[in-house]
């Protein structure tokens, strides 16, 4: 197995950016491909450093790429960078022309925790023709559909109003407007969400898991004992690597 410390250029948020990405050297190239996304107050390095993610990798032939996605919530800031275009273009683009990853959609999974996993649900509803999977740990999944910071959390409103726009509810911030319009198109990625009982977030994902059924939009929901902590979600990622690699092909 290879661990590679990847930088290349990104001209959509125009500075050099980084990504771990874990390559398997086992099973046969081209291999599917998994995006996970770290949350908001760290970087491309905190999977490695805070879970056992590349040990756990060693038993799927499956790529596993850790971009940095800064503060931008992996979507197309209304005043700022194009997080979303530079994940799941330009990225995607730039992994798939260095390392034996196949090129398809049906190959590219999505995941993360907390504002990273808000991010891989609007990266999958928003690019279905991307991304085939998408796993949501503690997600922060209600941000965008909403018109202002859940309170109590560290996001503050001008920070909300910078990515998110003053009202984001039904725009391509929004995770159930784009699983709404996945699904009238029947092009629906596969979804696992997952949070703790005693996540300050387990109320929105309870919510969100609520809405989908009503939408009829087909998705894994999970509970289990646990905090807003790497305790958890160095656990739970072991799922998300499973369902992806399920999924993947």
């Amino acid at each position: 197995m290879a661990l590679c410390d990847f930088h290349w250029s990104s001209k959509t948020i125009g500075k050099q950016v980084g990504a771990y990405v874990i390559v398997p050297d086992a099973g046969e190239p081209p291999f599917a491909t998994f995006y996970l996304l770290h949350g908001l107050s760290d970087d491309y390095t905190i999977w490695l450093r805070r879970t056992s993610i590349e040990r756990y990798a060693q038993q799927y032939p499956m790529i596993i790429v850790m971009p940095d996605g800064y503060r931008g919530f992996y979507t197309n800031n209304d005043a700022g960078p194009a997080y979303a275009t530079y994940v799941a273009e330009e990225l995607v683009a730039a992994v798939e022309r260095t390392f034996p990853a196949k090129r398809s959609r049906a190959s590219r999974g999505v995941g993360g925790l907390s504002m990273g996993g808000y991010g891989a649900l609007r990266l999958a509803l928003g690019y279905p023709q991307v991304f085939a999977s998408a796993t949501s740990h503690s997600g922060a999944v209600l941000h965008g559909s909403r018109d202002q910071p859940r309170k109590g959390g560290s996001f503050t409103p001008a920070e909300f109003q910078r990515v998110f726009g003053a009202n984001p509810t039904g725009t391509e911030h929004d995770v159930l407007a784009l699983a709404q319009r996945c699904k009238s198109h029947d092009v629906l990625p596969k979804i696992r969400i997952d949070c703790g009982t005693e996540d300050e977030l387990v109320a929105d994902n309870r919510d969100l898991h609520a809405k989908l059924d009503t939408l009829s939009v087909p998705h894994e929901y999970a509970e289990f004992s646990g905090g807003h902590n790497w305790e958890y979600w160095d656990v739970h990622v072991q799922e998300a690597l499973a369902f992806h690699h399920k999924h993947l092909r």
